[in-house]
């Protein structure tokens, strides 16, 4: 699953939202990937954050939150 968001402000910026599965070799956890590419590569992001699904629910609350 993944999921490609145009980045406010920039003339080709993307986000990209990304489910990646053993991130780290066989046995680590899941993780949910967000990448910021000013470039507008998608598959090549110049920033990135690893997010365990652990987290993810607290992770979008703070997000949220920012409103």
């Amino acid at each position: 699953m993944s999921k490609t968001i145009a980045l406010s402000g920039t003339k080709k910026g993307v986000i990209s939202v990304t489910k990646i599965e053993e991130p780290y070799g066989a046995g680590s956890a899941t993780v949910a990937s967000v990448g910021i590419s000013l470039a507008g590569n998608a598959d090549a992001p110049e920033w990135k954050v690893h997010i365990p699904l652990e987290n993810l629910d607290e992770v979008i609350e703070a997000l949220q939150s920012l409103r």
